[in-house]
């Protein structure tokens, strides 16, 4: 399909990804270029704090208590104040949902994957104001279909039952582990 100049209307969609993306990459090379200048002034010993580099948060599976719980409690606050309400239908068996997401390891991991993104798409400052549309496409939609899909981690939950298939703690995969 094309506009009436015969520009194919895909390459307008491109254009403004693009835009989104050049604005948020603006966006966080201001943030780095202000983080350079707190970095000048180090601690005492002359060495700046290790954890400082690790900038972004890592995947929450990577994360220790108390740090895992802290980063769950504010996913939570983020999955049951916006997402439930504004996003999620009633339940249906072609779309599960779970009321114990939370217990679902691989749920855990996929929403806030979508919260990270979330946060970086809804911000105009870095991601201008393509961002929304962007995190709906490319982030929502897809996690969606993953996690309420027949084959989704909430494959077995209805309404009135809980059913967790646990994954034994040994399979996570050692190099999972931010060493800090």
């Amino acid at each position: 399909m094309a506009d009436e100049l015969g520009v194919p209307v895909t390459l307008f969609e491109d254009v403004e990804d693009l835009k989104a993306t050049v604005a948020r990459l603006t966006g966080q090379l201001q943030l780095l270029a202000g983080g350079g200048e707190e970095q000048d002034e180090e601690p005492a010993g002359g060495e700046a704090a290790e954890d400082e580099g690790w900038q972004y948060p890592p995947l929450i599976l990577l994360l220790d208590s108390p740090a895992y719980d802290d980063e769950l409690r504010a996913l939570t606050e983020w999955v049951e104040g916006v997402l439930v309400p504004g996003y999620l239908g009633e339940p249906a068996a072609e779309a599960r949902w779970c009321h114990l997401w939370f217990e679902h390891t691989p749920a855990v991991a996929r929403l806030h994957a979508l919260w990270l993104a979330w946060q970086e798409l809804t911000d105009p400052a870095s991601c201008g104001y393509t961002g929304p549309s962007v995190w709906h496409r490319d982030h929502l939609d897809p996690c969606m279909r993953e996690l309420r899909g027949p084959g989704g981690p909430f494959s077995g939950c209805t309404k009135r039952e809980h059913d967790v298939v646990h994954r034994p703690q040994s399979l996570v995969p050692s190099a999972w582990r931010h060493e800090g």
